[in-house]
């Protein structure tokens, strides 16, 4: 049996290369144990949440177009990007329920926190479970072209089967296998 190597590094440099509102590309140099230098491109953010929200007998979805991908009816769970470092996350997703579905919710409960795609980005999500809601609605102030869609929480089956969203395929999984709190 061969011995692992060595997959210990450092961090010992970086360039930016693009620094946006949203996203940062910076490629970072880095060397190992052994010392093997390496370079990366990194997209660096501030992280992100998103909230599978329900009423008890529906989930609150979104509908919205995403451009990146060329789609312009994805349905998701309502999300939101932190918008500064050091954010909590439960208050933005708080934020963001009243922005995008209009609803502020007593009861909020942390699912799982994930890493989209580790070879590129290091944005960290944070997923939530919403329950027992009350209208609320804020402006985001951005352009969001966004349709609220109900969907049976009975037919999480159903959901799955339209989506092509990590985020909210990782959240409808997780809801099938523990269930909805409130439900």
């Amino acid at each position: 049996m061969s011995t692992p190597p060595d997959r210990r590094f450092e961090r010992t440099g970086g360039t930016t290369l693009h620094d946006g509102r949203v996203v940062h590309l910076v490629e970072d140099t880095f060397r190992y144990a052994d010392g093997a230098e390496v370079r990366r491109e990194i997209i660096r953010t501030t992280g992100s949440v998103g909230m599978l929200v329900h009423d008890g007998s529906d989930l609150l979805l979104t509908r919205q177009p995403r451009e990146a991908i060329g789609r312009s009816d994805s349905l998701e769970i309502p999300a939101g990007r932190l918008d500064r470092p050091g954010e909590d996350p439960a208050d933005c997703a708080r934020r963001e329920l009243t922005e995008e579905v209009g609803f502020a919710a007593a009861s909020l409960r942390p699912m799982l926190t994930f890493q989209p795609s580790v070879g590129i980005l290091d944005e960290t999500a944070h997923l939530y479970v919403a329950w027992d809601l009350t209208a609320q609605r804020t402006d985001s102030g951005e352009d969001e072209r966004i349709e609220v869609v109900r969907w049976p929480v009975g037919d999480l089956e159903g959901a799955l089967e339209q989506v092509s969203d990590a985020k909210t395929i990782i959240a409808l999984q997780w809801a099938m296998i523990h269930g909805l709190p409130g439900v």
